[in-house]
């Protein structure tokens, strides 16, 4: 085997072993927090996909810097399993976005889905410049919680935003947050001065993903009554030309922060790519 390919395959096989060390990781998280993450949704199957996209997003992490990325993630699919499939009125809604949005600005957790938060708003408060950005990760936290709830009320009311509107509700998918959480944990000094600048790149990726987060779910959210974009009566047409638009305009916008922050850059970019590979959504397009 020639010498880059030795390479590249030693580091391939590297990122899994980081992988396979973030899933045990998670899996620890997963028992440590009682009833939050069932064995039948949280399934072995999706730790790994969630472990395998953090590492061949930031293969040069390691493990002990990416638990707080991982974590983050794990606990936004735990909320938003809440949401849809535990909450049956607005005001459990409310009263968990409360309970979170408190210990987001260092109140005492009262339930399993605060204690995690708590606990990773410790660790992050590991960090120094945690201090200074606590707002701006609590207010993330508050825009994820809101497009929550939006969204749960447009399927208690059976309504069908447009096109436009359900794609701006993304922050309901979370990964802004969870994107602003690895940068205050592990990024570099210009990333952490331009954290406003980097959440108007991530917020376009989330658009992207959460149109393919649908793509993906379709036949399951039909099945479980959950709200999904192909189920609005929105056209597949529509839907493939939005996707390969927002991924255009985050590639525009991913490119500047390249000459500042090379690893934030490809951070962001192996969110389009590996997400849409690994689902089998190629080319940024939908595979008709």
């Amino acid at each position: 085997m020639p010498g880059d390919e030795l390479d590249e395959a030693f580091e391939l096989g590297e990122t899994c072993a980081m992988a396979a060390e973030c899933g045990r990781d998670l899996r620890r998280c997963a028992e440590m927090y009682g009833g939050l993450f069932p064995a039948a949704a949280f399934t072995t199957d999706l730790i790994h996909a969630l472990t395998l996209s953090t590492a061949f997003s930031a293969p040069w992490a390691g493990a002990h810097r990416l638990k707080v990325v991982n974590r983050a993630a794990l606990w936004v699919l735990a909320v938003d399993r809440i949401v849809d499939h535990t909450a049956l009125t607005r005001s459990h809604v409310d009263r968990l976005t409360k309970e979170c949005l408190d210990v987001a600005r260092g109140s005492a957790p009262r339930s399993a889905v605060s204690r995690f938060l708590a606990d990773l708003r410790d660790e992050l408060g590991t960090v120094k410049e945690f201090g200074d950005l606590q707002d701006i990760w609590a207010g993330q936290l508050a825009r994820m919680l809101e497009g929550m709830a939006r969204a749960w009320a447009w399927r208690d009311a059976h309504a069908t935003p447009s096109l436009a509107h359900y794609v701006e509700n993304a922050d309901s998918r979370g990964s802004c947050f969870v994107d602003l959480c690895h940068w205050i944990y592990t990024a570099d000094d210009w990333s952490k001065a331009h954290l406003e600048e980097l959440r108007a790149v991530s917020r376009q990726v989330q658009r992207y993903l959460h149109l393919l987060g649908d793509v993906v779910t379709y036949r399951r959210d039909l099945s479980w009554g959950d709200l999904n974009v192909l189920a609005l009566g929105v056209e597949r047409s529509q839907v493939t030309a939005a996707m390969a638009e927002l991924a255009r305009r985050a590639q525009e916008l991913i490119e500047p922060v390249r000459a500042h922050s090379p690893r934030t850059a490809f951070y962001l970019h192996r969110q389009l790519g590996f997400q849409a590979g690994f689902t089998g959504v190629s080319g940024f397009h939908l595979q008709e």
